[in-house]
């Protein structure tokens, strides 16, 4: 009985799925896009695309102000493989470093041993000690080290 009503359920989502050859609406890309490019909503637009070839497109609200992790052609669909967090401090450049612990605030200058975007643990090196400190993303060229 329970054999029957699996093949019963799977025979009616069967019977529900959009044929392959049918058009569906996609979201796209308007323009080419270079590697670490932002994605906004005027880099998009919708399309008409076989189901096949719009399989695993994202949504554009999923899409906006992501980054893309390599070039996109116009054209194409946006995947999750595609895009990522924008990179707001890159290896090797200069970072503000900083440490709060309750008033007192101390800066120092740095340098990024790793890409990251806001809110991700990243190595720096400060210029002053030449210790490698783990710092958090806060701003482009910005990290700050919590004080326990």
């Amino acid at each position: 009985m329970r054999r029957l009503l699996v093949l019963a359920i799977g025979m009616a989502l069967a019977a529900a799925a959009v044929p392959p050859d049918v058009d569906v609406a996609a979201t796209v890309l308007d323009r080419p896009v270079d590697r670490g490019e932002t994605l906004s909503a005027a880099d998009l637009t919708n399309a008409m695309l076989p189901q096949a070839a719009a399989r695993g497109a994202l949504r554009t609200q999923d899409i906006i102000g992501m980054a893309a992790t390599r070039r996109l052609a116009a054209g194409s669909i946006v995947r999750l493989s595609d895009i990522g967090r924008p990179q707001i401090v890159r290896r090797g450049e200069p970072v503000t470093i900083t440490l709060r612990s309750g008033a007192l605030t101390i800066t120092s200058s740095g340098r990024a041993l790793a890409s990251g975007a806001k809110g991700d643990l990243v190595r720096v090196v400060a210029n002053t000690t030449s210790r490698t400190l783990d710092a958090i993303v806060e701003d482009a060229g910005s990290v700050s080290i919590a004080a326990n």
